[in-house]
């Protein structure tokens, strides 16, 4: 039995983007963002899954990851939508990567590095709606920016998109839809212009929260590996968890009343009972903050996590009688028995959200087919 392990369901990847397809609007398209190793999932496998789900496109932020999937996956329309400095523009090119435009001093960047790859560069202009990152606030300024790159023969406009800083917020005062008034005619007015360009605005949370920002094709990451993007249950939007976390338990100890789990002693028993080690913790991924708050699932039925997760390992309440025995399994995220633990349930209770609870199990937790 592996020390710690991440499960990774790729059927459920591939059934959560074709479920995105459905909420679409006909004719737009499903891009995977698969960043940050895919949320934590695995970039590679989950992006196979992805596109076998119907997407047609994939995202990332860097330029080393557009690097990766292009090396594993072979020729699949890419979008790199970070930032780059120059040495990482020349990384994207040859990957084949498209990139974001918000600048023009980083149009002529990109002019100038695809000229000396020979290759012209495909560039989406960035309009920012109200995120507050990159992208120019300025309407007239991206259409100027567009005009530029298409008059430009090392340039090839491919689109123009934005982000939305609120969409997951069902409560946001009508931000949401602030930024889509902002966004929508300076779209229509490239598409007009330009009609062989991608609008893309969604995200996620916009799929399903308003038709009218799909235009010609959502950004969706969360929603590949069956995490809500309201924070709630996946279930209620037809998604599937596409990870879990799973332990064992090393060995169970007989613990008296008073005996405390852990530094610094944040618990101790409060009777005679027994507690079973679970070898893994913050050197993981399994959050610090977690301690004396989360449970685990330990023979079907949900355990107090006891005592300060160390780095290595943590501690769990079995109960004054427990028929627990070493080597038994144990799940930090992801059913067993008739019981489950969300990424959802834990980001709750660290006061995050569930893209942080996956995005940050370590490198050294493998990731392996469920």
């Amino acid at each position: 039995m592996e020390r710690a392990v991440a499960r990774i369901d790729f059927e459920a990847v591939r059934a959560n983007c074709a479920r995105l397809r459905d909420e679409l609007s006909d004719g737009a398209e499903l891009c995977a963002v698969v960043k940050a190793d895919g949320y934590g999932h695995g970039a590679e496998g989950c992006a196979a899954a992805a596109l076998a789900g119907g997407a047609t496109r994939l995202a990332v932020a860097t330029a080393r990851e557009a690097e990766e999937v292009a090396r594993r996956l072979g020729h699949v329309p890419l979008l790199a939508m970070g930032a780059l400095s120059e040495p990482e523009v020349d990384i994207a090119l040859g990957a084949g990567a498209e990139l974001g435009l918000w600048s023009e001093d980083f149009r002529r960047l990109l002019a100038e590095r695809a000229r000396a790859a020979g290759q012209p560069a495909r560039v989406h202009v960035k309009l920012d709606s109200g995120m507050g990152r990159l992208g120019t606030f300025d309407p007239a300024e991206a259409i100027a920016l567009a005009r530029a790159c298409d008059a430009d023969p090392d340039l090839e406009l491919a689109g123009v998109w934005t982000h939305f800083a609120t969409a997951d917020e069902l409560d946001d005062d009508g931000y949401f839809e602030q930024q889509l008034q902002r966004f929508d005619p300076v779209a229509r007015a490239l598409k007009a212009e330009f009609p062989d360009i991608l609008v893309h605005a969604a995200n996620s949370a916009a799929v399903f929260r308003q038709r009218r920002s799909h235009y010609e094709m959502a950004r969706c990451g969360i929603a590949v590996y069956g995490l809500d993007p309201f924070q709630g249950d996946p279930a209620e939007r037809g998604l599937a968890p596409g990870l879990s976390l799973r332990s064992y338990v090393a060995t169970v100890k007989r613990f008296p009343a008073g005996q405390s789990a852990g530094y610094g002693r944040t618990w101790r028993a409060p009777r005679d009972t027994w507690v079973g080690v679970i070898p893994v913790g913050y050197g993981d991924g399994v959050r610090r903050g977690l301690s004396n708050r989360a449970e685990v699932l330990v023979g079907g039925r949900r355990r107090p996590l006891v005592g300060t997760i160390s780095m290595d390992n943590l501690t769990v309440d079995l109960g004054p009688e427990t028929a627990i025995a070493a080597g038994e399994e144990a799940v930090l995220i992801g059913a067993q028995g008739g019981e489950e633990i969300r990424a959802e349930e834990l980001a709750a209770q660290l006061g995050t959200i569930n893209y942080e609870i996956t995005c940050g199990l370590s490198p050294r937790v493998p990731r392996r087919p469920a």
